[in-house]
C-alpha cells in the first residue's frame, strides 16, 4: 500500500547534520577493522599457500609481505586486531549493561582507540626485539 502522507515526514538526518563524536568514530572504526581483518586473514592464507607450493613463490609472496609496503599493511592488520578486540570487550561490558552513560561511554572509546595503538607499538617493539 502507498504511503500517502510521505511528503510530510522528515527525511533521515545525515553525517552532516550531526557533530563528529568519538563514539560515532569508534562504530565506523569497528567495522572497518573488521573487514581489514579479513583482508589480512587472506594475505597471511596465501604466505602460507606460497609456502606449500613452491620455495620460489614463497620468496616472492615472502618479499612482498616483508617490504615497506607489506610491513605497513601487517602494522596496521595488527592495529585492526588490536582495535576490533579492544572494541568488542567494550561492547561486551555493554551487554552486561554497563557503561551506558555518555562519559563512561566517552572514556571506554578513548580507551579503546588509545589502548590499540599502544597494544600495537607494544606488538611491533616485542617482534623487532626477536
Amino acid at each position: 500500500m502507498a504511503d500517502v502522507n510521505r511528503g510530510d515526514r522528515p527525511l533521515s538526518p545525515h553525517l552532516q547534520v550531526y557533530r563528529t563524536e568519538i563514539n560515532m568514530v569508534t562504530s565506523i572504526l569497528t567495522r572497518i577493522t573488521g573487514v581489514a581483518l579479513l583482508g589480512g586473514a587472506v594475505l597471511f592464507v596465501w604466505w602460507l599457500m606460497a609456502a606449500a607450493v613452491s620455495e620460489e613463490y614463497f620468496a616472492t609472496v615472502d618479499w612482498l609481505l616483508t617490504s615497506i609496503l607489506g610491513d605497513i599493511v601487517m602494522t596496521l592488520s595488527v592495529w585492526a586486531l588490536w582495535y576490533h578486540t579492544l572494541a568488542g570487550i567494550r561492547h561486551l561490558v555493554w551487554d552486561m549493561g554497563y557503561g551506558f552513560d555518555p562519559d563512561t561511554s566517552d572514556k571506554s572509546a578513548w580507551g579503546a582507540v588509545i589502548g590499540s595503538v599502544a597494544l600495537t607499538f607494544l606488538t611491533i617493539i616485542t617482534i623487532w626485539g626477536t
